[in-house]
């Protein structure tokens, strides 16, 4: 089975978020797994200068405002994966986020920058630019992909199947219907049944429409964005689609992620060895400037700074978390970058609480793995996750979620209430509502159980003994991809 992945970000050369990791692992363990997988992706600088043995497929020419698009094909360094690249200089020699300029705005060309990337992965779903590889699927990720399924669509591709995966639907690539003839699509597209969305028109409804069949990264947000209140508006559309859309779990690239060999750490560990992870702690908390005390409750926080991740509960159950005695000397590590109130916010708690609450803002990919093996416990108190990939991470690290009960975080962590403990199957903290004080609730059950270490390390073994290797959603894939070139749309 011959596969063609289609996104904007892929671990490790372009990462701003989790869809980066899934296109890093998941393509290695499709192959493990017996298919042929081919990548493409659009021509940023650190793309073009990490495919390494690259060759010139097709030249395209001028198109969606480019004075001249060249396809290359290499290999991607790390993986060995053959990955098409759209080497177009004026749409994508561009430093920095992929989808943002400096001043947080998005590109003002966006829409031909990932028009492109759908159209020749069209294209080359057809047999055009490469005639000695035509892949049986095409599987485009997130809305930056989506508009892949419309090209092949409306011009309709004999022989592939079209998958959509949705890593989160609440960013949906929606842009000025005035905006709709540099598409180079029929104007018959839009219309309501089509890609017309409020009077505009939206990628992702392109990547939930015509698609053969769509996945979420979880199976409990394909159920959510089929309701009003996780749909982000295109629920409607999703319910349409029935049993087209199911859920899939990420898994976690076990090459990346292992603490028994992490690089970065301070001292290896593993389930039968814990003496590093205390070794971790107390190194994460002398480099970020917190007392060094093993006994003091270490919560951490690996994410990007929105309202969705529910950071805002974080800032104001902490002080009603710190009334408690049981919580005396608890400390807090915040890594991401965001919404600038909330950095703001952290910011400010931190220079008010030297020692006990360390604040790094940005992304650094060693220091978020430094930080999730020296944290006792992950907090994720997101609205809303699809997946969420930093439980996963913890959980291998010994490291104990509290985490809302929402999407993937439900899908991937046991509650430790009296009936999980008794059968020794819980593996972290849950919590329902989006309050602070149902989010104090779970972190004072976490420091109770911190106090007794024998439940405590019941807890983290139980977590680190977790399969999220990606051979099993690999295997679903596989089965999810026959069905579609079986039963096509």
């Amino acid at each position: 089975m011959k596969v063609l992945h289609v996104a904007a970000e892929i671990f490790p050369l372009v990462k701003t978020g989790g869809l980066a990791d899934v296109l890093g692992a998941l393509p290695q363990a499709l192959v493990r797994a017996g298919a042929d997988v081919r990548l493409l992706l659009p021509g940023l600088p650190a793309i073009l200068h990490g495919v390494e043995m690259q060759e010139s497929v097709w030249s395209i020419g001028a198109i969606f405002g480019a004075g001249q698009v060249t396809l290359r094909r290499g290999t991607i360094a790390r993986s060995g994966v053959t990955a098409y690249v759209v080497d177009a200089p004026y749409l994508y020699k561009r430093h920095g986020n992929p989808y943002l300029a400096a001043d947080g705005t998005e590109w003002s060309d966006n829409v031909q920058r990932f028009a492109l990337l759908g159209w020749v992965a069209a294209h080359l779903a057809a047999g055009e630019f490469d005639a000695n590889w035509t892949p049986d699927v095409l599987h485009t990720h997130d809305w930056h992909a989506a508009m892949a399924c419309a090209y092949v669509a409306c011009r309709p591709v004999t022989g592939v199947a079209t998958v959509f995966t949705v890593h989160n639907l609440a960013y949906q690539g929606v842009f000025a219907v005035e905006d709709f003839h540099l598409m180079h699509l029929p104007s018959r597209l839009m219309v309501p049944s089509g890609l017309e969305y409020h009077g505009q028109f939206s990628f992702m409804k392109a990547g939930l429409k015509f698609a053969h069949r769509v996945t979420t990264v979880s199976p409990s947000y394909a159920r959510e964005i089929a309701t009003e209140a996780f749909g982000c508006g295109l629920d409607g559309v999703i319910r349409a689609r029935g049993a087209d859309v199911s859920g899939i779990l990420n898994g976690v690239d076990p090459g990346v992620w292992n603490p028994a060999s992490d690089a970065a750490l301070a001292a290896p560990y593993s389930s039968g060895a814990l003496a590093g992870k205390a070794v971790c702690k107390a190194a994460l908390q002398k480099e970020l400037g917190l007392v060094v005390d093993a006994k003091a409750p270490l919560f951490a926080v690996v994410s990007r700074l929105t309202q969705q991740k529910g950071l805002d509960l974080l800032l104001a159950a902490w002080p009603l978390l710190l009334q408690d005695t049981l919580a005396s000397g608890a400390q807090l590590v915040i890594q991401g970058s965001g919404d600038a109130a909330l950095e703001a916010a952290f910011a400010a708690a931190a220079q008010a609480h030297p020692g006990q609450i360390a604040v790094s803002l940005g992304y650094d990919e060693a220091l978020a793995h430094r930080v999730i093996a020296g944290a006792d416990a992950m907090v994720v108190p997101s609205r809303f996750e699809p997946c969420g990939l930093t439980q996963l991470y913890a959980l291998r690290y010994g490291t104990v979620p509290v985490v809302r009960a929402v999407g993937g975080l439900a899908d991937t962590v046991v509650d430790a209430n009296p009936h999980h403990l008794a059968q020794d199957s819980a593996t972290g903290f849950l919590f329902d509502a989006a309050e602070p004080q149902a989010l104090v609730g779970a972190l004072r059950r976490a420091i109770a159980c911190l106090r007794d270490a024998p439940t405590w390390a019941r807890i983290m073994l139980r977590g680190m003994a977790q399969d999220f290797s990606w051979s099993s959603a690999a295997e679903q894939y596989i089965a999810l991809y026959e069905d579609a070139i079986r039963r096509p749309k």
